[in-house]
């Protein structure tokens, strides 16, 4: 369970450093940035498609971040119930 609840924390760390070089011009073009945006974005894409930005405000890394926690707790659950 361990190995899962850190596999979890790396990649919702992943997810907030690529929004925050969002920020930043140029750091998402870098080699760095690339790499991470391959593992990122094809999940974030799923709820950018379903929650539109907000002016120039994108909500979507939030609720994306929220629904992840909720798959660790929900299968932390499941996996309580088998093991």
């Amino acid at each position: 369970m361990d190995i899962i609840a850190l596999a979890f924390q790396v990649y919702s760390f992943a997810i907030i450093i690529y929004i925050l070089m969002s920020w930043l011009p140029g750091l998402q073009e870098s080699k760095f940035g690339e790499i991470l945006s391959k593992i990122v974005e094809p999940y974030l894409s799923i709820f950018r498609k379903i929650i539109p930005p907000i002016g120039m405000i994108d909500i979507s890394p939030i609720i994306a971040l929220l629904a992840l926690n909720f798959i660790q707790i929900g299968l932390y659950r499941v996996l309580s119930y088998i093991l």
